[in-house]
């Protein structure tokens, strides 16, 4: 697994970048302006996307500019397949 990233800073859009980590599970560092009532619900889509993707063990930096669920999963979903080398998409 290499580093990778998907997203912008514009607005309505979310920057996500994963690292491997030796730590086990999903560490994710979130900075966003509606961190406060919806910091567990953007964490949620982020753990629920790599989790279903099987990526594991790894480092998440998010920055969301008010992004919804599915710009979220989608950008979670590229930067997940850029790491890993892996076309989730293909069977």
């Amino acid at each position: 697994m290499n580093t990778a990233s998907a997203g912008t800073l514009e607005s309505g859009d979310i920057l996500i970048q994963i690292a491997p980590s030796e730590a086990p599970g999903i560490e994710i560092e979130l900075q966003s302006p509606v961190a406060a009532q919806f910091g567990r619900q953007i964490k949620a889509v982020i753990e629920e996307t790599l989790s279903g993707l099987q990526v594991n063990n790894v480092y998440v930096k998010a920055v969301d500019k008010g992004a919804l669920d599915c710009t979220i999963r989608a950008r979670v979903s590229a930067a997940a397949v850029r790491a890993t080398g892996k076309d989730v998409w293909k069977d």
